[in-house]
């Protein structure tokens, strides 16, 4: 029998505040088939890391094979040893939870094509992430400055503002003047362009979003204008092929405006911290979250939204949540990447910093049979984390009931202006 605990997680709306998820059209016109569907979230990078041959994973991927034993026999050994991670149990959970599959075998792959073709309707795609996923609403980055609305659920599907490029110093001149109207020829008109580019996206933007992690460190450092100026002109001059020294300078300088912008439009500004998606490439002293300490200090009005509890260092991420005002903490990836430490992480976040800055979920892929399965990998980890939590005599059924809507729903709508972007949207659609 489930308990009231149980019950009322699977109850609550879940506010999912990171995707990446594709578009209506590309999900029906373009989406994936059976395997790709399974395989291709996060799980590609432990079936690498497994031993699974570039070969193999090529032809896992590759619709145009109709042989699905062919393409999962030639990964099979490698899922034997990863099905039990936080990405092999979110693979097992869109088996199970979407086509009911219980084991994966070509002739229940075979099985659930039907299924899929179903599943790849107009409308299909919100249907699953409401009422199967029990979603609230999603927050997209979808890698672009437009935040335009989205017929699919314009209430449902909103979107991030990127801000990566211009945290990497890339400055593409011609694209920002087809964006804008703006050339950029020094500080003051790529800052005009900045503006301009909030001013036009921002009021229907649920945040500003920058994973530039992937490809900087993120010790940021406060940059003087002359410095900048300088940086700007080489970047400019070297069509963006540039010393590491000069995109950092020019990338620190944009990443501040950016923040400020971020502020005047009461945007709460998401930040990539910790682990790499992928295999072979993540510089450890790139993606602590401590290196962001001088901008927080700096920026202590606007709201910084540290992603993926800043794997593996998440004790550093809970401290800098306990002390600085502006510092909230994402759960978003973290139950996949690790269930354990994310329970351990909520447990000792319960005790060390304040409730209301933690967000429990987003499930950070592509197609949305992933994102309901990491909601469900959610769901059943944080139930797990909080009966612990009574279990062990640290908290009442009613606190943790109380702390579960805070994290799964309240938490979001006080950090995220929810109704003044929903205000935009069915503005411009009126329009």
């Amino acid at each position: 029998m489930a308990t009231n605990l149980a019950q009322h997680i699977q109850d609550t709306p879940l506010c999912d505040t990171h995707e990446h998820l594709k578009k209506e059209h590309e999900w029906t016109d373009n989406g994936p088939d059976i395997l790709q569907d399974l395989f291709s979230n996060y799980v590609p990078a432990d079936l690498v890391s497994a031993g699974a041959s570039p070969k193999a994973m090529k032809n896992l991927m590759d619709a145009t094979n109709p042989d699905l034993a062919d393409r999962f026999n030639g990964i099979q050994k490698a899922w034997e040893a990863v099905q039990f991670t936080g990405y092999g149990e979110a693979v097992r959970l869109i088996a199970s939870q979407i086509y009911g599959i219980d084991e994966i075998t070509p002739q229940a792959l075979a099985s659930a094509k039907d299924k899929l073709t179903q599943l790849r309707q107009p409308g299909e795609r919100y249907k699953l992430l409401r009422d199967v996923a029990n979603i609230d609403h999603i927050q997209t980055d979808d890698f672009c400055w437009p935040c335009l609305p989205d017929a699919s659920g314009t209430d449902f599907f909103l979107y991030d503002l990127s801000w990566q490029s211009f945290c990497n110093g890339n400055i593409n001149v011609e694209t920002i003047h087809k964006e804008t109207g703006i050339t950029v020829t020094d500080l003051d008109t790529l800052q005009n362009a900045m503006e301009a580019i909030f001013d036009k996206y921002a009021p229907c933007a649920i945040a500003v979003k920058a994973q530039h992690a992937y490809s900087r460190t993120l010790d940021w450092q406060e940059r003087s204008k002359s410095e900048a100026t300088l940086a700007l002109h080489a970047v400019i001059g070297s069509n963006n092929k540039t010393s590491e020294s000069i995109r950092l300078c020019l990338g620190d300088w944009c990443w501040a405006r950016g923040v400020e912008l971020s502020i005047k439009h009461n945007l709460p500004f998401k930040l990539h911290t910790g682990y790499y998606a992928g295999n072979n490439r993540m510089p450890v002293s790139r993606i602590k979250s401590g290196n962001l300490c001088g901008l927080l200090a700096k920026y202590l009005d606007a709201r910084f939204v540290l992603m993926h509890i800043a794997y593996p260092y998440s004790e550093e991420v809970i401290a800098l949540a306990k002390h600085y005002q502006n510092v909230y903490i994402d759960l978003c990836w973290a139950w996949s990447i690790n269930p354990y430490a994310s329970s351990n992480f909520v447990r000792s976040y319960i005790h060390a910093a304040p409730l209301n800055k933690l967000f429990v979920f987003g499930g950070d892929t592509g197609w949305p049979t992933s994102a309901t399965a990491y909601a469900i990998q959610t769901r059943h980890w944080f139930t797990h984390t909080l009966q612990s939590e009574i279990n062990d005599g640290h908290l009442t059924e009613n606190q943790a009931i109380q702390i579960a809507t805070r994290l799964m729903h309240d938490n979001q709508y006080d950090c995220f202006d929810l109704q003044g972007t929903r205000d935009a949207i069915k503005a411009k659609v009126k329009r």
